[in-house]
C-alpha cells in the first residue's frame, strides 16, 4: 500500500464521515461547517489524484463561496437555526430504502465494470484547461455566461416589488391628496 492509497482512504473516510454528519446534524450551522470539512476532504482527494486545478476550484467555488453564502443566508434570515421539531422525527424507513438502493447500485456498478480496463488519461494542467475553454469551447462558454447573466437579471426582476404599480387604495389616497392640494392652492389664490 502506497502513501497515495493511505491518503485516499483517509480523505475518503473524512469526506464520508463529514457528509454523514451534514445530513444527521440537528443544528443547521454545524451542518454547514461539516459540509466545509467534507468538501475540503474531496478537494484533498483531487490533489492526491493529481488534479490540482479541480482541487483549487473546489476550494474556491464550493468551500469559499457556496458554503459561506449558505451560512450567511441562514444567519441573516429569521429561520430557526437550532434543532427543529419537524426534522427530529425518526426516518428509519427512508434510511433503509436509501441504503438498500445505494448498496444495490454499488453492486450493479461493481459487477458491470469488473473486467473493464481504461487507459489513464494524460495529466491535466491549468494551461490545457485554459486552451480548451478559450479555444475549442469558447462559444459554448460564452453562451453559458449569457444564459447565467439573463437568469440573474430575471431573478432580480421577479424578486423586486412593482415600484410603479398602484393598488386601488393607493390610487384613491393619491387622488384625495391631490384634491386637498388643489383646495389649499385655491384658498391662497394660486392656479393649479
Amino acid at each position: 500500500m502506497t502513501v497515495a492509497d493511505v491518503l485516499l482512504l483517509a480523505l475518503g473516510a473524512v469526506a464520508v464521515g463529514a457528509g454523514f454528519l451534514v445530513v444527521t446534524s440537528a443544528h443547521l450551522v454545524r451542518s454547514g461547517l461539516y459540509l466545509v470539512v467534507s468538501l475540503g476532504a474531496i478537494a484533498g482527494l483531487y490533489l492526491v489524484l493529481g488534479a490540482e486545478l479541480v482541487a483549487w476550484v473546489q476550494i474556491l467555488v464550493y468551500v469559499g463561496a457556496v458554503v459561506v453564502l449558505l451560512l450567511f443566508a441562514v444567519m441573516l434570515t429569521r429561520a430557526p437555526i437550532g434543532p427543529s421539531p419537524d426534522l427530529d422525527r425518526p426516518a428509519v424507513p427512508a434510511v433503509l430504502v436509501g441504503g438498500g438502493a445505494g448498496l444495490g447500485l454499488a453492486a450493479l456498478f461493481a459487477d458491470a465494470f469488473r473486467w473493464v480496463r481504461y487507459p489513464a488519461p494524460e495529466p491535466g494542467t491549468a494551461e490545457r484547461v485554459g486552451e480548451q475553454i478559450f479555444g475549442a469551447w469558447v462559444l459554448p462558454f460564452e453562451v453559458l455566461s449569457i444564459l447565467l447573466l439573463s437568469a440573474l437579471v430575471g431573478a432580480i426582476v421577479l424578486s423586486r416589488p412593482d415600484i410603479g404599480a398602484r393598488t386601488p387604495a393607493v390610487a384613491e389616497e393619491h387622488e384625495a391628496v391631490a384634491e386637498q392640494n388643489k383646495a389649499v392652492a385655491e384658498e391662497h389664490g394660486q392656479e393649479v
